[in-house]
């Protein structure tokens, strides 16, 4: 098979990056992330970037878009498609195999199906006359400029809210410039999924291991130097949002644990519902249950021949 890319995918908690990683070892490949958090600088522990997982027999596993923007830059999927495909055909042009990783499923779309995307402006004026209205007109406004959100997750979150309505205007009063040229990809895609009550394990014993390595010290320090506010901490997602309402004293420590629990367990289906939407829309994913490397390594040995 003519393939020119190996995406492995899956939930949160589901080994992804280790396993891409002795992958690439034995393949001769360079990890490209599709992580919509890890991109931030000094996000961390809250992020998962586990730098040991590229380390590979003493050797650093090159990876790439991770650690590229700072926290008060509003990184988009078009800023992703952007950086993949530089990435890809930097790493192509060595004679090298990109192998991207990650679990957030719209930007996994984004290049798998060459999206024909556009860059949007902040509107700040649009802003200003939103900063006021509740969550409810928010929702309703946007669903009037698009009846089927691509994202559904942006009608859970305020500040994605606020870009959700600046694209969909943008798009309504006929905003351009569209980027042509992707280079062809031939993927060859492998998922991997744990049984739910196995997951549910793995994502608790994680979030116990994060917390006792001072995930909590690194949202202190973000917030004390200056680099995010306690309402920035709310756009970086479920780890950074609970951790910061522990530290302001809106949550015990325990209340902050078992909320996060859930809410992240809660996550991680819907990230295995979108691999499904992805897969009724064509994309072909190649499923690894319980997976481990030899299994891996097996399934694409198969599958290259």
């Amino acid at each position: 098979m003519d393939i020119n890319l190996i995406v492995i995918l899956g939930p949160t908690a589901s080994g992804k990056t280790r396993l891409a990683a002795l992958l690439a070892k034995e393949l001769g490949g360079e990890i490209i992330s599709a992580d919509s958090r890890q991109v931030y600088r000094g996000l961390n522990l809250g992020t998962g970037k586990d730098y040991d997982d590229y380390l590979v027999s003493g050797e650093k596993i090159p990876h790439h878009l991770i650690d590229i923007a700072d926290p008060d830059y509003e990184f988009n999927v078009f800023d992703y498609q952007e950086s993949f495909f530089a990435c890809f055909a930097d790493i192509r042009a060595r004679e090298r195999l990109p192998v991207l990783v990650g679990g957030t499923g719209l930007y996994l779309e984004a290049v798998l199906k060459a999206y024909r995307m556009v860059r949007v402006p902040i509107n700040h004026g649009l802003r200003a006359s939103l900063k006021d209205a509740g969550e409810d007109v928010l929702i309703e406004r946007l669903k009037a400029l698009n009846p089927a959100p691509h994202n559904t997750t942006d009608l859970q979150d305020r500040v994605r809210l606020f870009r959700a309505i600046e694209i969909a205007e943008y798009s309504r009063v006929g905003g351009r410039e569209a980027r042509d040229g992707q280079p062809p990809l031939k993927p060859l895609i492998i998922g991997l999924r744990w049984a739910r009550n196995v997951l549910r394990r793995r994502i608790t014993k994680r979030l116990k291991e994060r917390l006792a390595a001072g995930m909590l010290d690194e949202v202190q320090k973000l917030h004390d130097t200056g680099i995010c506010s306690w309402e920035k901490m709310h756009y970086f997602g479920l780890e950074y949002r609970y951790t910061a309402l522990c530290l302001q004293g809106k949550l015990s420590y325990k209340e902050m644990f078992q909320q996060l629990n859930t809410r992240i367990h809660q996550f991680a289906k819907r990230q295995e519902t979108w691999f499904r939407r992805m897969e009724r829309q064509g994309i072909v994913i190649h499923w690894l249950d319980e997976p481990d490397y030899e299994k891996l390594r097996r399934k694409v040995r198969e599958l290259f021949q």
